[in-house]
């Protein structure tokens, strides 16, 4: 009860006079203050997202929602309103990558359910394209027979044609296993070989559209902000997101193998655990999760 009360007798009364007792003293409002105190990264534009920097008026609320082409404006709108001087270049420039990441996450959200959403069509040259891409590069060796065919299932799909495993994840699921085979080739081989393990073997392909799903989820319910926030000073773009998901691809490989789970049938447990423990980490301020770490 005490707690409550005292949050909102500082809410309400004791907050506005704090700040104005600093900026007297600082001779620097509190937004700048934020700005010019935290670090590059997420720990500045997650202060200035969650409202919490001087979010009382109302060209500061607006700030964070806005398009990536109003950013320079919203910059000059916030700067006049908390009458800060334009040759403050830093705090300048600090808004003006804050508000770019924030834009470019939602932006970068759109792009992905956007592909999400596109179904995996046989009659679209380009998918097949992709599809046969990703034959090729995880089985160099070995010529595909036919389009439908057994062989899929060499490669993780669980019956002769592909189409009908990226039901749930759309063209986005295929788009990242193509992605992960081009850019980290040998991992992706390497990978594909231990996931046909006698005992802890798994389905590649599957999988792969799993760990898609998740990163989705995580990319939607706001969780790869920090991340993405700390590896771009700007717009995150979807190569972003891809190499997000090369990192779960190759972790949940390591960690599968660690765990030993005694069959495939528990599938659903060690992703759930798996997918905590990527959470936690998340969670971290600081967090920059790549592949190359």
């Amino acid at each position: 009860m005490w707690g409550r009360l005292w949050g909102f007798l500082y809410n309400k009364y004791f907050r506005f006079w704090l700040k104005w007792v600093l900026r007297l003293l600082t001779g620097k409002c509190e937004l700048q203050r934020v700005l010019g105190g935290a670090a590059a990264g997420a720990r500045r534009t997650l202060s200035v997202g969650n409202g919490g920097a001087g979010a009382g008026t109302e060209v500061l609320r607006n700030a964070v929602h806005v398009e990536e082409a109003e950013v320079e404006k919203c910059v000059r709108d916030v700067m006049k309103e908390k009458r800060i001087e334009q040759r403050d270049t830093g705090f300048k420039a600090n808004l003006h990558i804050s508000l770019l990441q924030i834009s470019g996450y939602k932006k970068l959200y759109l792009n992905v359910e956007n592909l999400r959403k596109v179904p995996y069509d046989s009659e679209n040259e380009e998918h097949e394209e992709q599809l046969i891409e990703l034959w090729n590069l995880l089985m160099p060796h070995e010529n595909l027979k036919a389009r439908i065919s057994k062989q899929w299932c060499d490669i993780g799909f669980q019956g002769d044609d592909p189409k009908t495993d990226f039901r749930g994840m759309g063209l986005l699921g295929l788009v990242n296993l193509v992605y992960f085979s081009k850019h980290y080739t040998h991992e992706a081989r390497q990978i594909l070989s231990r996931s046909n393990h006698p005992k802890l073997g798994y389905s590649y392909a599957i999988v792969g559209i799993n760990l898609t799903e998740m990163a989705y989820s995580l990319l939607k319910n706001g969780a790869l902000k920090s991340h993405l926030y700390n590896i771009v000073a700007g717009l995150p773009q979807m190569e972003h997101f891809h190499q997000f998901y090369c990192y779960l691809v190759y972790e949940f490989d390591k960690f599968w193998f660690e765990e030993e789970p005694e069959s495939i049938m528990h599938f659903n447990q060690y992703r759930e655990k798996f997918h905590e423990r990527v959470k936690g980490l998340l969670l971290d301020c600081n967090v920059i999760l790549t592949l190359q770490n």
